[in-house]
């Protein structure tokens, strides 16, 4: 689209354009993803890798990516379409902001792929699914009881453990349809004198006979740090070591991931550390054994912010992707907030656009179905939107936004048979029992009338240390824009969202049902430094 050939401002400012963090020279530079992956579980098959990451309350739900080095991640797919486990899932008597799925555990055995996670929700109760093909269609195999940060063992004797909580062990049925009866259910180590705040985010490994534990410690007062419990007995005893404990940048500590081998006994660990608005971002990192504990950084104990590429592997298109919705499917990088009605949006109505139509009463952005969210990433980045918007009904909001429980909104009002572009914040207030929404803040910094059905909407964001500000514009014909409102601050909401901020696009009615926007384009560029 003509987007594309656009010249982008803050590419021009900031430097070349690119969708990786590969740098084309054998090397990369950390964070490998500057975007939302939180919670990373990581696993080694062959030359492949893949990768699970949290999306809680957006469907389909946990993310499965591949890469072949470590630095190129792709999306490939999803475990589940959708939950239902009640009806907040559908945005019905309730939501489930920053709940949902969470904390995915990924395993490979005998031939078959498998994932638990436990909705952060209620009913506590955890799912298993298993696949041939992690690309493909997984398959639940059963619910069984929830456990927090969990991590699945296959160990060496047949037996299946899940490791959760802080040095809780239970075991589990071969087939892990269950737990075992009468198997084992132990607390196997008690948190240090020194572990006074969060200790939890458990990744078990077995290494030459003996287990490693990894755990996210954030003590009073201190920063992130990941911490690692090792014992040659399942029941322990186990002693602890701090593997890293070091701050990279402005950002603070470092903490909460997994390690993986590349078939040649070298190790790797994939951590994340919290970037205010643009979420939880993976960094990767040397794994070096020294007297039989897996020490993370590099010699010093740092992270590396430039690091020779574990692999050779081509640049992949990353995480977030343009569309022009010409195709039979959405495109694997969509995720849509809460279940979709899948009736109400279509790529066929219309060939070669996305069709969104109202199809449910709602008086506010947070409520409304059918929202459609791809993350944004670091260090800049930029969103374009195209929108027909003949197909409105009065009392229809439409447009784009970047998303969060503090979001920043163009949105498209139709009142009377016009339609007016205003710039916006809305930020939300959540119930803390069911996550209904209790009221919506909303302030107007700009209004226009718009003069044409066909508007474009674009939006900048800048998460360089100490920014993570969102600009918006409009155009008539996507190549002279025009600011409208005010620059934005996004934030990292750990209370409500609990997550990094997301470009979406919604159309909802506050009227009647029935009207629709016509979606021509999705255009995104990342912007590295």
């Amino acid at each position: 689209m003509g987007a594309a050939a656009a010249v982008c401002a803050l590419c021009t400012v900031w430097g070349a354009c690119a969708q990786s963090s590969d740098n084309g020279d054998g090397t990369f530079t950390n964070p490998v993803l500057w975007a939302d992956v939180p919670d990373p579980d990581v696993i080694r098959v062959g030359d492949d890798y893949y990768m699970v990451s949290t999306t809680m309350h957006l469907m389909p739900g946990a993310p499965v990516m591949h890469s072949r080095d470590l630095v190129n991640w792709r999306t490939v797919g999803y475990i589940f379409d959708r939950l239902e486990d009640k009806p907040s899932y559908d945005l019905i008597g309730g939501t489930v902001y920053g709940r949902g799925q969470w904390a995915t555990s990924l395993r490979y055995h005998d031939g078959m792929y498998y994932a638990y996670f436990s909705p952060n929700d209620t009913p506590f109760r955890g799912y298993v699914y298993k696949a041939k093909d992690p690309a493909g269609e997984w398959t639940l195999v059963s619910r069984i009881p929830h456990f927090h940060d969990a991590s699945l063992l296959f160990d060496d004797d047949g037996r299946v453990y899940m490791f959760y909580g802080a040095g809780q062990v239970r075991e589990l049925k071969p087939d892990l349809t269950d737990v075992m009866p009468g198997g084992v259910d132990a607390r196997v180590f008690e948190r240090g004198a020194d572990e006074t705040g969060l200790l939890e985010g458990s990744r078990v490994i077995k290494r030459d006979g003996r287990y490693y534990v990894l755990m996210i410690s954030w003590p009073g007062g201190g920063i992130r740090r990941q911490v690692c419990y090792r014992a040659d007995n399942i029941m322990g005893p186990y002693e602890k070591k701090v593997i890293l404990d070091v701050p990279f940048g402005p950002y603070g500590g470092v903490a909460q991931g997994t390690i993986v081998d590349d078939g040649k006994d070298n190790w790797y660990g994939v951590i994340f550390q919290d970037r205010g608005g643009v979420g939880r971002v993976p960094m990767l990192m040397p794994c070096r054994w020294v007297d039989g504990w897996p020490m993370l950084g590099d010699a010093a104990g740092h992270v590396p912010e430039v690091m020779e590429k574990p692999a050779a592997g081509r640049a992949s298109q990353g995480l977030v992707v343009s569309d022009d919705f010409g195709g039979r499917r959405l495109k694997l990088d969509w995720q849509w907030n809460h279940n979709p009605i899948d009736s109400c949006w279509s790529l066929r109505e219309r060939r070669g656009w996305l069709r969104l139509t109202t199809g449910r009463v709602a008086d506010n952005l947070f409520v409304a179905p059918n929202t459609l969210t791809q993350r944004m990433e670091g260090p800049g980045c930029r969103g374009i939107v195209a929108l027909d918007l003949s197909g409105m009904k009065d009392g229809d909001v439409a447009g784009f936004a970047a998303f969060n429980g503090d979001s920043g909104v163009l949105a498209v009002e139709c009142r009377d048979g016009r339609k007016y572009l205003s710039m916006r914040s809305e930020r939300v207030n959540l119930a803390d029992d069911t996550k209904s929404v209790t009221g919506v803040a909303r302030e107007v910094f700009e209004t226009v009338e718009l003069t044409s059905d066909m508007v474009y909407l674009r939006i900048d964001g800048d998460f360089r240390p100490g920014r993570d500000m969102a600009s918006f514009r409009y155009s008539y014909d996507n190549r002279t824009w025009t600011p409208v409102g005010r620059d934005f601050r996004m934030v990292f909401d750990y209370r409500r969202f609990f997550m990094g901020t997301k470009f979406a696009i919604f159309n909802y009615a506050t009227r009647q049902t029935g009207g629709h926007v016509d979606v021509d384009f999705f255009d995104y560029e990342r912007i590295r430094d």
